[in-house]
């Protein structure tokens, strides 16, 4: 039997569960939702919608615009993202640089900022920046996401070989720093949300392949990360694929791994490095012989076909430095994991999209943490992709 503290919860659980509903309708309204649309999609009464908005526009989530279109009556009020107030900062630190940016609701950047540092200089510069941002920002900081290469619970780095951090409480030091929540991500993971987001249709069961100077994956379900038990899915990149004479020695140690085969390093050498620009990685590839772009494409294609026999995933996607080595590498993956095994059937294999700003995989992420909704492909249409 419900107690009085029972129906107090349960009608704020319904609250702000209704809070999200509208809020997503906004965000998905490119401009133009109102008060009246957000009752009809959600079966709200005219009261309890408008309501809600007042709420969110009290909040700094929403804003009102312009009249909408006279349909015979009073003209409603437009209703939009608020990118005026709150702010999401995404951290992407790599083994020698960091970038942090800014993010207002609407995912536009309002600021960015570029650190370089050395390992013994890292945790010293990446303080001062985080604390110069809060210095600057923090009365409308929201949440806070940091994006990096290795495993991660979220909370801790269980464990990063690129930045040779192991078991590093970084979200609870940036907290105490910055004021707000601050969620830790894999690189990868980010990547594959980045893939998903804005996507009109559904993703459905996705597999997403990372290949630089490392290799990982991450399999998404309607564009929400599927991790494990231990946070460690998609560590694929030091699974032996290649046995016998054909097993070339890994950066681990070990011989036939993904990554001594398929890997950008193993395949463009040692110049290759993951801050290269698409034309600089196609100027490398030009060089190389195609029979070792061959035998990556091979390697790759070994590890997808063992993957989507155990997944079935609805596609398989292939982002990253990679994606510079154009059709004929892709096409090599193709053929061979075209190959089916009995009970087994085709997975279609594809390059991702690119030219998403850097920063869009984490902010979703922790805007979703946050507020619960996710960002439209018409708010992410207007998105820097450079990079910068």
């Amino acid at each position: 039997m419900l107690n009085s503290d029972d129906v107090l919860d349960t009608q704020g659980s319904v609250r702000r569960a209704n809070l999200r509903r509208a809020l997503q309708l906004v965000f998905r309204g490119r401009g133009v939702q109102t008060r009246a649309g957000i009752a009809r999609a959600t079966g709200l009464t005219a009261a309890t919608a408008s309501s809600l908005v007042a709420e969110l526009i009290d909040s700094g989530l929403v804003v009102e615009g312009a009249q909408a279109a006279s349909t015979g009556g009073k003209r409603a009020t437009t209703l939009s993202v608020d990118a005026a107030h709150h702010l999401i900062l995404v951290m992407v630190i790599r083994p020698t640089d960091a970038r942090l940016a800014l993010l207002a609701l609407d995912s536009s950047e309002i600021d960015v900022r570029t650190i370089a540092y050395s390992a013994e200089s890292r945790d010293r510069k990446l303080d001062e920046a985080v604390q110069a941002i809060a210095a600057d920002y923090g009365e409308r900081l929201l949440v806070a996401a940091a994006q990096l290469p290795g495993t991660t619970d979220g909370r801790k780095v269980l464990e990063s070989v690129q930045l040779g951090w192991s078991d590093v409480p970084l979200a609870d030091r940036l907290e105490a720093a910055l004021g707000v929540p601050v969620l830790l991500v894999n690189d990868v993971d980010a990547e594959a949300i980045a893939e998903a987001v804005g996507e009109v249709q559904s993703p459905g069961y996705r597999l997403f392949v990372h290949i630089g100077v490392g290799i990982g994956a991450a399999v998404t379900i309607d564009g929400q990360l599927a991790p494990g038990p231990r946070d460690r899915a998609g560590e694929i990149g030091h699974v032996q694929v290649e046995f016998g004479e054909q097993a070339r020695l890994c950066r681990c140690g070990r011989r036939g791994c993904l990554e001594s085969a398929s890997s950008m390093t193993a395949m463009l050498g040692e110049d290759f490095t993951d801050a290269m620009d698409e034309g600089e990685v196609t100027v490398l590839a030009r060089a190389v012989d195609d029979v070792i772009i061959a035998e990556g494409a091979r390697a790759l294609a070994r590890t997808v076909k063992l993957a989507s026999a155990l997944l079935d995933p609805a596609e398989v996607v292939v982002g990253g430095p990679v994606r510079a080595l154009g059709e004929r590498f892709l096409d090599l993956v193709r053929e061979e994991a075209d190959y089916l095994a009995t009970g087994t059937t085709s997975v279609p294999v594809r390059y991702a999209r690119g030219g998403t700003n850097p920063s869009i995989g984490a902010g979703q992420l922790a805007l979703s943490s946050a507020l619960g909704v996710q960002w439209s492909a018409e708010q992410l249409s207007g998105t820097g992709a450079d990079g910068s």
